[in-house]
């Protein structure tokens, strides 16, 4: 790789003029940086599509309770006589009607107890709860969906500076920006779209409401569980409680669904180090700004040069030979010209050998034109 052209530039420059300027600069300047950032987050979605076949082995195979109904009824209405309904009568004998002769006991009334299954249980009302939470979660995630996470980052940078050189007046403002912004779209575990991963969940969670023990708990309006959760013996001890109670802890502690982006806002402007630097670009301006001074008047001076020089081979040739025609004169000159062109040599010491040795070589054709003649 090339020496970048500053290095040059500065190296050639006046050591007392570089001196002299950077002893006089004076600036300030202020680096302003404005962000924001989104991430797209679909950690519920994927917890929740991991916990659907646990809470589906749940409500297959329910917890459930024995329920003792006991009522006073008419002996001829009572369904079972009980060892309970015996017991409650010796303690009751005012319910005995008669006792016959062989000592039979005849109640007017009984104890009868029904015995029903109950789904009505705190595990089984967690899991309820905790199919609610997940409706209700997917609902509100779906109003603010996004599924591309990006980032934008915005730069401006102005600087104000002067200097003086041998009474030369040095001024500068320059103000630049830059912006650049990357979108990165979610690309989870599955390769089904989002939408359609979220249209899955909801039948699945469809199908969880369809369950007889879920149904049985919401014909009977039972009370939601509110947090904390106790944590009885099958919610600790058995696994599908454990993914149960993962997903949980996760949508009570991830409330927030709505999809807010980071914004951040810095100002750089008192740093030393990278003040140096600004200055220094300052300087090299100006050096570029003289440069081009210089260097035309170099060209100026070399243009001249090579016309005279060009002038004095011609007068050499023409003296060599007055008779040649001016066209034979141009025919030549042209053509070593378009020779040396054609090559298009590398360096200016390259071009002055050629340029050399063409004329050198025309110089002998017009040489030996003359005594041929």
């Amino acid at each position: 790789m090339d020496e970048p052209k500053i290095f040059s530039l500065y190296n050639a420059s006046d050591p007392n003029r570089i001196e002299s300027f950077n002893g006089h600069v004076n600036s300030v300047y202020k680096v302003e940086q404005n962000s924001e950032s989104f991430e797209a987050d679909f950690e519920w979605l994927e917890l929740m599509e991991e916990t659907i076949p646990y809470l589906d082995n749940i409500l297959r195979n329910p917890n459930r309770f024995i329920v003792n109904e006991e009522e006073i009824v008419n002996v001829e209405k009572a369904r079972r006589i009980t060892v309970e309904s015996i017991k409650h009568l010796s303690k009751n004998t005012n319910f005995i009607q008669e006792i016959n002769e062989q000592g039979e006991v005849k109640p007017s009334k009984i104890l009868n107890i029904n015995k029903d299954e109950s789904y009505n249980t705190y595990e089984n009302r967690v899991i309820y709860t905790l199919i609610q939470n997940m409706r209700m979660y997917v609902d509100l995630k779906k109003r603010n969906l996004v599924t591309s996470s990006y980032y934008k980052d915005a730069k401006k940078f102005e600087y104000t500076g002067s200097s003086k050189v041998a009474g030369e007046n040095i001024n500068i403002n320059v103000a630049m920006e830059s912006r650049k912004q990357s979108n990165k779209e979610y690309k989870g575990s599955s390769e089904m779209p989002v939408d359609k991963r979220i249209e899955k969940l909801e039948l699945h969670i469809s199908d969880l409401t369809n369950t007889e023990v879920y149904k049985t708990l919401a014909k009977e309006h039972v009370a939601k569980v509110i947090p904390p959760v106790k944590k009885t013996n099958l919610i600790l001890k058995n696994t599908n409680f454990q993914y149960a109670m993962k997903l949980w802890n996760y949508l009570a502690e991830n409330p927030e669904v709505s999809n807010k982006a980071v914004k951040d806002r810095k100002v750089y402007k008192d740093n030393k180090a990278t003040k140096g630097l600004f200055d220094d670009v300052f300087l090299l301006n100006y050096l570029a700004v003289n440069d081009i001074d210089e260097t035309a008047s170099k060209e100026k001076l070399s243009r001249e040069v090579i016309e005279r020089v060009t002038n004095n081979m011609i007068n050499k040739i023409i003296e060599i030979n007055t008779d040649m025609p001016l066209e034979q004169l141009e025919n030549i000159i042209g053509d070593k010209i378009a020779v040396i062109r054609n090559k298009k040599m590398a360096s200016i010491e390259e071009v002055e050998k050629a340029f050399n040795s063409k004329i050198q070589s025309a110089l002998s054709k017009i040489i030996n034109f003359k005594f041929v003649e």
